[in-house]
């Protein structure tokens, strides 16, 4: 008799379980206004000087562009993640033609100091990654007002360039 109970009541466990979830909301998950701005960049920083050639590749990081809380299209975060200037700020943007700029900014919460962003775009299917396959690309100009390298190693700003992040270990 326990083993007839015992069948019994696994069999109406498992019809409770086929039945106990359903769909409650007709909403449709969809992206942020900005999706396709959004995005984790590995980037080359290079060094540059006031004419705008290129001396030196100087580093290596990444960066993420995300949207801002309350979803605006002419907004964007950019933030290294400490990855090289510790700068977290948010970013004119004209989504129509994914190009952003940051006139005299603070790059932090703690206030210390400003930077300016100019020239910022993403193009998309621009990159190739590792493998070859396309991928959107990044690239700005970036200045940092209490930034020692420029003055003594002889150069005036940074120009950062990128592919947004695979997903793959490239």
């Amino acid at each position: 008799m326990k083993k007839y109970i015992s069948m019994m009541a696994m069999a109406l466990l498992l019809a409770m379980s086929f039945t106990a979830c359903e769909v409650e909301t007709d909403e449709k998950p969809g992206g942020v206004n900005i999706e396709k701005m959004c995005g984790y960049w590995d980037v080359t920083w290079y060094a540059v000087d006031a004419n705008g050639e290129v001396l030196d590749e100087w580093a290596e990081g990444t960066i993420f562009t995300y949207n801002t809380a309350d979803n605006s299209t002419t907004k964007m975060w950019i933030d290294d993640q400490d990855t090289y200037w510790a700068f977290q700020f948010q970013c004119d943007i004209d989504y129509a033609a994914k190009t952003f700029t940051a006139s005299e900014r603070d790059y932090d919460a703690a206030g210390s100091g400003k930077a300016v962003l100019t020239n910022g775009k993403i193009l998309e299917g621009a990159g190739k990654n590792l493998h070859g396959a396309p991928t959107d690309s990044i690239a700005f100009e970036i200045s940092f007002d209490d930034d020692n390298y420029p003055g003594k190693y002889g150069f005036d700003h940074y120009l950062v360039t990128g592919i947004k992040h695979s997903g793959f270990t490239e």
